[in-house]
């Protein structure tokens, strides 16, 4: 059975940094693109950025400059690189990922971290 567990979320000032992990684990056969989905209260959730497993990126227009995806594909775990957080970037993170297990195509999702810029 497969699972997304993230970790790195927090209370960081305006201006401050973090840094997502987001591990897979299970019975993985393997890991296709990976990405970071945001969504703040009462909003639709949305993209952050993604990763193919060649290291192909993808920023939403909002974070571009600020924030960094990366992989490591023999840890199956994706990252995101945070910086210059601002008020708006305040919302729950989903680890989201395509991976193949028995065989099997799936789309899957993590429970999320909650991240929150305020002074």
């Amino acid at each position: 059975q497969v699972q997304l567990v993230e970790s790195g979320g927090g209370l960081v000032p305006p201006g401050g940094s973090l840094r997502l992990s987001c591990a897979a684990s299970g019975s993985i056969s393997s890991i296709y693109a990976m990405g970071w989905y945001r969504q703040a209260p009462g909003k639709q959730r949305e993209l952050v950025a993604t990763v193919s497993r060649a290291g192909v990126t993808n920023y939403a227009d909002s974070v571009k400059g600020r924030f960094t995806i990366s992989r490591d594909n023999a840890k199956n775990t994706v990252y995101l690189q945070m910086n210059s957080l601002k008020p708006e970037d305040t919302a729950v993170y989903y680890c989201n990922a395509d991976i193949s297990s028995d065989y099997r195509l799936k789309n899957y999702w993590g429970q999320g971290t909650q991240v929150t810029v305020s002074s």
